[in-house]
């Protein structure tokens, strides 16, 4: 029987939303060698797109991206199988990200064709109630086809009583939020924090310091440094290129390494990931990588390895990464996925 540590799930697309795949896969993963051995679909369920974890317990959740968006909880076996415990409605259209508060209490949801966002509690099995709160935003950026109206991107609930910071691509904002935990409401914690115009901000990865955070600008291919204060103020730090490739580049996921020496971005459009090593001040380029794929839709570290789930080339592909430079280094072969489009170790 494998460990929990053992199993990797991976999400994606089902033709309910153009995609190829058939719900939710499971691969078993060698620690060591890195290999992922796939075991099929355990969950056959419309485009679970994103995935999530409880921190205590056996359970996963699932958005799925559809114009009535709806999350899906599932109990996970010790091989990886899944059996479904229940699915709500979000309220809100194509949801893509979600994420369980740190004390496991409550599950957030952001609705990308909703631009709104979604809290649903969890009793003590992790099984997601009636939801509290559907919060939506308002406004418009600069992009007249991407930003015509709010577009939820994100949610990153905060740590001993941090705020919830939500990325809104349509709206070039990060908001922020208290949770009144006894109602389930989201507070707002004015103001809200503002790129440039036209950045499209789409993803934030907190450092381990608690310090500092960094975000992926889809639309303009921009890395965004910020400091976090102790209220939960976001200063902004500096700005970087995703990538130095010729083409239209759209950074996607962006993650801080466990040791926090290392920053990881993957480009779309020109299939790499970046590494940009942390400092006080501006990350710093140390290498980009080719994924051998397109789209590098996501990536997940876990121990000494880099998985990119490429949703155009059909595979999940392993890194090895240098502890040294942070560099990754592809190992082995691919893992056949049909339109990966999330990787959860």
């Amino acid at each position: 029987m494998a460990g929990r540590g053992e199993i990797v799930h991976i999400g994606g697309y089902t033709p309910q939303s153009g995609g190829r795949g058939t719900g939710i896969v499971a691969a078993r993963r060698d620690p060591g060698t890195g290999e992922l051995t796939g075991l099929g679909t355990v969950a056959v369920t419309a485009s679970p797109s994103f995935l999530a974890r409880h921190p205590t317990l056996p359970t996963l959740y699932a958005v799925n991206e559809l114009p009535d968006g709806q999350i899906s909880a599932w109990r996970v076996g010790d091989d990886g199988d899944l059996t479904s415990i229940g699915s709500r409605s979000t309220g809100g259209a194509e949801p893509c990200h979600l994420a369980v508060a740190a004390d496991g209490g409550h599950l957030f949801v952001a609705n990308y064709g909703g631009g709104s966002v979604t809290v649903f509690p969890l009793d003590p099995q992790g099984v997601p109630g009636e939801r509290t709160d559907l919060v939506e935003h308002q406004g418009h950026g600069a992009d007249p086809e991407r930003q015509e109206r709010a577009h939820a991107h994100m949610v990153s609930p905060g740590a001993g009583g941090a705020p919830l910071l939500a990325v809104d691509l349509g709206t070039d904002s990060i908001y922020r939020y208290d949770l009144d935990a006894a109602s389930g409401r989201l507070v707002p914690r004015a103001p809200r924090v503002r790129t440039a115009a036209g950045v499209g901000p789409r993803h934030l990865a907190r450092h381990p310091d608690g310090r500092r955070c960094y975000v992926s600008g889809e639309l303009d291919g921009s890395v965004l440094a910020y400091g976090l204060t102790d209220d939960g103020a976001l200063q902004q730090q500096g700005r970087v290129d995703a990538s130095d490739r010729a083409g239209h580049v759209q950074p996607s996921e962006i993650a801080v390494g466990p040791d926090g020496r290392f920053l990881y971005v993957a480009n779309r459009g020109v299939g790499t990931v970046t590494v940009f090593a942390l400092g006080a001040g501006r990350p710093e380029l140390v290498a980009e990588v080719e994924t051998g794929g397109e789209w590098p839709r996501h990536f997940a570290l876990t121990g000494d390895h880099l998985y990119v789930a490429d949703e155009r080339a059909d595979m999940v592909r392993t890194f090895r990464i240098d502890r040294g430079t942070g560099v990754p280094v592809a190992v082995g072969e691919p893992l056949p996925v049909a339109s990966p489009t999330c990787v959860l170790p």
